[in-house]
């Protein structure tokens, strides 16, 4: 079964005014990075979402209530952008002129077909250069059902897919109970956010602080941004089509060796602190390459009121690791420390806002601006402890892109691995040895 916002909701949508609130830099750099890639002639897909199941017999009708009722809480799914010449303008339908349609898809029995089918669905209607970029599906059976949710990047960051499977099975667990409604306090706007920063980011100009800090950074890198420091077969020339990925998708350690390790790096700042210590030294060790630069995510939910809030909370701080003069890691430790609480304030300046500064030389051409390893600790997220009976996890498109993007999770069996790369010999033998140095570094330093 499948939902998509109804056609009365996107015929209501053609006829709205605009909504002054601009996009977030980060919405429109995607949005525009986007079509820049497809009018390349390259499709890349970047939606994320979430998956999860639910006991059944499901009943469709409270199931589709209740993804109504969650949709239309958070503003930012029932706004999209227009192009009004080169300029993006938003419009914002009203919680009561949203409804879903929900359709048949058709009966499956072979799970690579299924597979293949709902990754094409979400590929053709999770997209960034549509509207509405939003889909929920449902694979149901006699005994369970097991939710699927597509979103275009733009709305969600992986701490709003995380909230979904807890707030679903609350909405639809009410509903198959009869306990009429749900009683929650409103959810904050992320447009309401996006309006905010973005008035704050344009009072910087090129001579701002945060501007000059990235200037130099990228200076050091070589004028680009940095890439995964080590080798991934690809031609250091650049300027071919963007290679397509590789996905990584694994245990990493254990619960008791992820406690252990924290333990450890508690001291330094705890296991993000750990995680980007413990990769500069491995990725030292593969490339040679005597300081560790990278780009770390960290989210923007400054004030509790946007904790609830689905949307794109995540801004990035530059750091520079001198992994060659660190050679063990309390060393590297005490600098990646160091490096974080200088580079945090940075996170709050959009990228899109800092590379708009620095000039036209720094127009993003690739879905991903830069390589990352990032690290959140999800154990305290609602409905976390439930995650492995409902098979939650998070859903993530792996399609083209040169760069790495490693993304550690903990959870409560330990530390899970995501990793997507591109897809060349060299970067498979490498990014291995990446994972496999990195859980040695930790299980050791656990154990000891």
């Amino acid at each position: 079964m499948e939902w998509t916002l109804s056609p009365a909701t996107v015929e209501r949508a053609h006829g709205l005014p605009e909504d002054t609130r601009p996009p977030a830099y980060i919405q429109e750099s995607h949005i525009r990075t986007a079509r820049a890639v497809r009018e390349g002639g390259l499709f890349v897909p970047t939606w994320l979402g979430t998956v999860f199941d639910l006991p059944g017999p499901v009943d469709l009708d409270v199931l589709q209530r209740a993804l109504l009722e969650w949709t239309v809480r958070h503003e930012t799914l029932r706004s999209g952008f227009r192009w009004a010449g080169e300029e993006l303008r938003r419009f914002t339908l009203d919680a009561e002129d949203v409804s879903l349609r929900r359709e048949e898809a058709g009966e499956f029995t072979d799970p690579e077909t299924l597979t293949a089918y709902l990754q094409d669905r979400f590929d053709t209607v999770a997209d960034a250069l549509r509207w509405p970029n939003l889909i929920y599906t449902a694979v149901v059976r006699d005994d369970s059902v097991t939710v699927c949710m597509g979103f275009d990047h733009s709305n969600v960051d992986a701490y709003s897919l995380h909230g979904i499977p807890a707030e679903i099975t609350e909405l639809y667990t009410a509903g198959v109970e009869g306990r009429g409604a749900v009683v929650r306090t409103p959810a904050a706007s992320y447009i309401d956010f996006c309006e905010l920063e973005r008035a704050d980011a344009d009072r910087a100009d090129d001579g701002h602080q945060v501007v000059a800090r990235w200037r130099e950074f990228i200076r050091r890198c070589g004028g680009t941004l940095p890439s995964f420091p080590v080798d991934l077969g690809l031609d250091p020339a650049g300027g071919g089509p963007l290679p397509p990925q590789r996905m990584i998708c694994e245990p990493l350690v254990d619960a008791d060796t992820a406690a252990a390790f924290e333990t450890y790096c508690r001291a330094y700042g705890g296991s993000l602190v750990g995680l980007l210590a413990a990769t500069g030294l491995v990725v030292h060790e593969l490339g040679g390459q005597s300081v560790y630069r990278t780009v770390v995510p960290f989210h923007t939910r400054m004030k509790t009121r946007w904790t609830e809030a689905v949307g794109w909370f995540v801004g990035g701080a530059p750091i520079e690791v001198p992994v060659a003069g660190t050679p063990d890691l309390p060393s590297a430790l005490r600098a990646v420390r160091a490096e974080l609480q200088a580079a945090r304030p940075l996170a709050r300046m959009p990228i899109a806002r800092v590379l708009s500064l620095l000039g036209a030389d720094f127009a993003p051409t690739s879905p991903d601006l830069y390589s990352i390893v990032s690290y959140v600790d999800a154990r305290g997220v609602p409905g976390a402890a439930d995650w492995a009976a409902q098979r939650a996890h998070a859903l993530l498109r792996v399609s083209y892109g040169d760069q790495v993007c490693v993304w550690v999770t903990r959870l409560n069996d330990g530390l899970w691995l995501a990793s997507r790369y591109p897809d060349t010999d060299v970067a498979a033998k490498n990014m291995r040895l990446y994972v496999e140095r990195l859980r040695d570094l930790m299980t050791a330093t656990a154990a000891g």
